[in-house]
């Protein structure tokens, strides 16, 4: 068999391990709760964990320190034991002690985005955190031993851990790449590229979405004051259908796990979400609304006011 076949088989075993389901549960209420304990702070957090201000998930960022350090104290470890850099020893201690810290902080990141997750994505996500946290104890113990002068059991212990980081990190990669845990959900087609009409003026009800079709695009109208407003119809974060949402001061909120977004720009203004909505140009004829994809989504998203297209 061969390497694609063994790895594709033991991660499929994992999606299957339902018995994860029971312990998931209680680890997410906890997740959440200590949120809640943070009081009106919780949101802000988590938006920073999530990485909402960076423009894409904190997480993927983060995790580079633990692999990147880890791998440096791996190389010194060597260099160590063969006795041909002196102060091989002291860098690896080093290079240990900034993993260990960038460990804990990907963990935090990581949590906050897995609480949100699914199905076979929650059972991998489980395992993936399992994996992260005896690595993270074998370091921590690897750093014990490393003061007390066991340079050998804490260059054994590291190797151990680094050896589970790598089957962790490959993981990682199936739950984006596979089950797209952090990447966009969002539809980014560019159609259409040409106005369409999509619905008449008399069926938007005012301050509330309206999911539409565009051309095969998902779209939610937003009739608001006189006027209309058009964003992605799918949420970046997990595709959740942002027409049975609603408006929370003026923003779009998705249905399924509370994102914000600000219907001008598309941006998210809450997480989890971290990606922003595309756009539409938007206007009225003879009562129906038209749409097409806007080229440059950052661009203030045009308004049409109802009084002026009816002149």
């Amino acid at each position: 068999m061969t390497v694609r076949g063994v790895l594709q088989r033991a991660l499929k075993a994992v999606e299957r391990w339902e018995i994860l389901d029971a312990p998931s549960y209680p680890i997410e209420h906890g997740v959440s709760l200590t949120f809640l304990l943070t009081g009106r702070y919780a949101r802000p957090l988590q938006d920073l964990l999530h990485g909402v201000w960076l423009g894409h998930p904190l997480h993927p960022a983060l995790v580079t320190v633990p692999i990147g350090s880890w791998s440096a104290a791996l190389a010194f470890d060597v260099l160590d034991a063969t006795g041909r850099n002196k102060a091989a020893g002291d860098a690896a201690r080093t290079a240990v002690k900034l993993g260990v810290a960038g460990a804990v902080a990907s963990a935090a990141t990581g949590l906050t985005d897995w609480q949100h997750a699914h199905d076979q994505a929650r059972r991998v996500g489980l395992v993936h955190a399992g994996l992260n946290s005896t690595a993270l104890g074998l370091y921590a113990w690897s750093l014990a031993d490393r003061a007390r002068g066991r340079a050998v059991r804490a260059r054994v212990t590291a190797a151990t851990g680094y050896a589970i980081t790598l089957a962790s990190a490959w993981l990682g990669g199936a739950l984006s790449y596979r089950h797209g845990m952090g990447t966009d959900h969002a539809a980014r087609s560019y159609e259409p590229r040409q106005f369409v009409d999509v619905a008449a003026v008399a069926d938007l009800p005012d301050g509330e979405p309206v999911p539409v079709d565009a051309d095969g695009m998902p779209v939610v109208l937003v009739a608001t004051g006189g006027t209309v407003q058009a964003v992605g119809g799918r949420c970046p974060h997990q595709a959740g259908p942002l027409g049975e949402g609603w408006l929370h001061r003026g923003e779009l909120v998705c249905p399924w796990h509370g994102s914000r977004f600000d219907l001008a720009t598309g941006e998210p203004t809450q997480g989890p979400s971290t990606a922003p909505l595309p756009c539409f140009d938007a206007r009225v004829r003879d009562g129906r609304v038209e749409v097409r994809r806007r080229a440059e989504w950052r661009s203030p998203t045009a308004l049409t006011t109802v009084q002026e297209a009816s002149r």
